[in-house]
């Protein structure tokens, strides 16, 4: 095993179970009657229940309490599912998607009341320390902190919803209530006009994919090769269509997703399934397809996706944490001077990285978990002036809260043409949301008299 494999295994797995490596930040139980709930609950790898557990209670005056009304489940999910992300522990509950209804506030939040209607970001700020007010929300400085993850990578990054215990240990939104820390920066309020599918993809998907073209630096007229036609694939190729970018490819082994693309799309956006004998060398495709190759990649596959043998024998042999095939193809097919993009999520350390292609190549590679809280006010505009543009058509399945551990090995299998699910709690009263509707509805009228 090489140095960097022996230091990700040491941080990955000793300190596990030192007091340094718990977190602050679990909910915890004030001595009163505890009221329950159901939560989809991780027991172990391919291994997730829904359980009864206890339901969440203010414990910061910044804190409010969400009745979930919608939630999903993320392609970083399967990670989790996989046991593939460090400080996972039984119990924990996942899902870092979610909207609803706000059922309790602190003494010191600001901008909510009980009844509104809001989606919650998956990452979590305090938006107040030096990073938030940069609007470099995902490198909180308050509310991780993990000492794995501080040993890790240097630094601790923000909170996330129901991501392990590396990201801080917070319940997830796979439940029929979260507790939402600091929860003015946090949420945002909806409007009448946008359906819970529609919001729901703004607590993440629809902002990382938009971050993605940011990161790529995406502008009308530039050719864009995207690798992954998942939810972050397809959404990327949504909003780099919106900026008027010239030739976008989307590369991918399932054709039922690419089937979306053209769906979708049309002949804006081309396709490469890498499993077609016509089109398996992906390197000289992207050549006929783009040449001089395209100005941006964008990395929407991650670590856990081995195409070649010597990352498929070094990942099970833990000689590295990561695979990057995918990210490889992205440096070596970009254009000299490119950008590469990587919002698909990397964990620990890799072998074989193209190093030598990015410096000779003069390669700009930006990557990063998306600042939810600086995109999804200008997105939801975006969305409600013109339906083009709604990220909902990637939503493929709907299922209810009982049956998600379902829904998980649906997703981790892609049966049916999965692509994204959109989950409701099955005791939901429709009634609930018709109020908070109602009390949308009325709020607007009172604002224009």
């Amino acid at each position: 095993m090489n140095t960097a494999a022996k230091l990700a295994e040491s941080l990955l797995h000793s300190q596990a179970g030192s007091p340094a490596a718990s977190n602050v930040h679990t909910e915890r139980n004030t001595g009163e009657s505890v009221k329950t709930m159901r939560a989809l609950v991780w027991q172990g790898a391919e291994s997730v229940q829904v359980q009864t557990v206890s339901r969440p209670t203010i414990v910061d005056p910044t804190d409010a309490v969400i009745k979930v009304t919608a939630t999903t489940i993320c392609g970083s999910d399967l990670h989790l599912y996989h046991k593939a992300v460090p400080e996972m522990k039984a119990g924990d509950i996942l899902g870092h998607e979610f909207l609803g209804i706000v059922k309790e506030i602190g003494p010191a939040v600001e901008n909510l009341k009980i009844g509104d209607r809001v989606v919650v970001s998956f990452c979590i700020c305090c938006g107040k320390c030096a990073y938030c007010r940069r609007e470099e929300f995902t490198a909180c400085d308050t509310t991780n902190d993990s000492k794995v993850m501080e040993a890790m990578y240097g630094h601790r990054c923000a909170g996330m919803f129901g991501y392990s215990h590396l990201t801080g240990g917070y319940s997830g939104g796979q439940a029929e209530y979260v507790r939402v820390p600091y929860a003015d920066f946090n949420t945002m309020h909806l409007p009448l006009s946008i359906t819970d599918e529609s919001a729901l993809m703004l607590s993440d998907v629809a902002c990382t994919a938009w971050h993605a073209t940011e990161l790529g630096n995406v502008t009308k007229g530039q050719s864009v090769v995207i690798w992954g036609a998942g939810p972050i694939g397809l959404l990327a190729a949504m909003w780099c269509v919106y900026k008027e970018a010239g030739r976008v490819v989307v590369i991918d082994r399932v054709k039922t997703r690419l089937n979306k693309v053209h769906q979708k799309f049309g002949g804006k956006v081309l396709t490469v399934n890498y499993e077609d004998p016509d089109t398996s060398d992906i390197l000289g495709c992207i050549k006929r397809l783009v040449p001089g190759g395209p100005d941006v990649a964008i990395d929407a596959v991650g670590f856990r996706y081995t195409k070649t043998m010597a990352h498929k024998v070094e990942t099970m042999l833990m000689l590295e944490t990561d695979s990057i095939d995918a990210l490889t193809e992205a440096i070596i097919s970009v254009r000299k001077y490119g950008t590469v993009s990587i919002v698909g999520d990397y964990v620990g350390y890799v072998n074989h990285f193209p190093i030598g292609a990015v410096m000779e190549k003069g390669l700009t590679l930006r990557a990063g978990q998306t600042p939810v809280q600086k995109y999804w006010k200008k997105l939801l505009e975006i969305i409600k002036s013109d339906k083009s543009w709604d990220p909902a058509f990637i939503i493929t399945h709907k299922f209810i809260l009982e049956d998600t551990a379902k829904a998980y090995r649906s997703f981790d299998h892609k049966e049916d043409g999965f692509i994204k699910a959109f989950i409701r709690p099955e005791n939901l009263m429709e009634n609930e949301i018709v109020s908070a509707l109602r009390s949308l509805s009325i709020n607007a009228a009172e604002s224009e008299e």
